[in-house]
């Protein structure tokens, strides 16, 4: 195939940019700037998804894109978010359909289904919230709801991924974000400490990815729905946490602090740097709070018996070679 992946130089694009040239397809990556830790042999595409000739001009000639281009974080004004997370998915649907792309793979979220309580063991069945604690959430789930709904339309088949919690070697997110807050001493456990949340592994998402786009068709079991991936038992996070810590020698966390604590901490923050307008995230949010202090994991059933996915990378094997990795490479401290 020829595949063009957004957000190709992003931690999961890039794993899925590398998987899909090894294995012979013409890959295309769609970024805000060249990426030097691609392949060789990889074509890099500069380009913003808000750029809308831009973005369907990369398609062109295209059988399939993953669209993994998004802006994370829980923290920033609307507009960004809308323009990235909506609007550049708009872009990329509607590149599909006039240069007749046949198949997208869409990079969501479990937050999309995240307010504010437990889910454990829930499928896709689990509907929206009301609300969202976050621009992140709710855009992604807007976004979603497009893919969703372009499913067989001009010849379109789409299908929808939720990892959670993305992590490995080279993760420049949520570990490097644990181990920081650990050596400032600013690592607070919230709740009680027995909250269980699903993970995966990034060489696990790219894999589910790739998996989904092979069975992807039109009238296949995958058009249109919404898959939750994970490494397939969920951990109790906090002890996720404290065992990675040990591991480089890092402080484990010893403050505790309750979630109803937490949580009006968050929105006093948040009113705060609003009012402010601080654009730097505040050191604790509503949606932070309720993600550290309740469970959340799936049911992956559907996407095991839809399109046969499986973890290929085992979670004790990733975690010994991430630290190794860890140790080698040791993660700046920033403010």
């Amino acid at each position: 195939m020829r595949v063009l992946v957004t957000g190709g130089g992003g931690f999961l694009g890039s794993c899925i940019a590398k998987k899909l040239h090894a294995r012979g397809d013409q890959v295309i990556v769609l970024g805000r700037r060249k990426y030097s830790h691609l392949s060789a042999g990889i074509e890099s595409i500069v380009c913003d998804v808000r750029d809308k000739e831009g973005v369907a001009s990369a398609l062109k000639g295209c059988d399939a894109v993953f669209h993994t281009a998004a802006i994370p974080g829980v923290w920033g004004d609307y507009e960004t978010y809308y323009g990235v997370n909506v609007e550049g998915t708009r872009h990329v649907i509607e590149g599909c359909r006039e240069h007749a792309v046949k198949k997208l793979i869409f990079t969501s979220s479990p937050s999309v289904v995240f307010g504010e309580s437990d889910l454990e063991n829930v499928d896709e069945s689990v509907p929206y919230p009301a609300s969202y604690l976050c621009y992140y959430p709710e855009t992604k789930a807007q976004a979603e709801r497009m893919v969703v709904k372009a499913n067989e339309v001009d010849g379109l088949s789409t299908v929808s991924l939720r990892p959670h919690l993305i992590w490995g070697t080279g993760d420049p997110h949520l570990v490097p974000r644990i181990m920081n807050r650990a050596l400032k001493g600013s690592l607070v456990r919230v709740g009680d400490g027995r909250n269980r949340v699903d993970i995966i592994h990034v060489e696990n998402a790219a894999h589910a990815h790739i998996q989904a786009c092979d069975a992807l068709g039109p009238g296949s079991k995958v058009a249109g729905q919404c898959y939750f991936v994970s490494d397939g038992e969920p951990v109790v996070l906090w002890e996720w946490i404290d065992n990675l810590l040990l591991a480089l020698d890092y402080p484990v966390v010893e403050k505790t602090v309750s979630y109803r604590t937490a949580r009006m901490v968050g929105a006093v923050l948040e009113k705060i740097y609003g009012v402010l307008r601080i654009k730097k995230e505040p050191p604790l949010t509503r949606f932070v709070a309720a993600q550290l202090a309740t469970s959340h994991y799936f049911n992956i059933a559907k996407a095991k018996k839809d399109f046969g996915y499986a973890p290929v990378v085992d979670p004790d094997e990733g975690m010994t070679a991430m630290v190794n990795h860890l140790r080698a490479h040791p993660v700046p401290l920033t403010d």
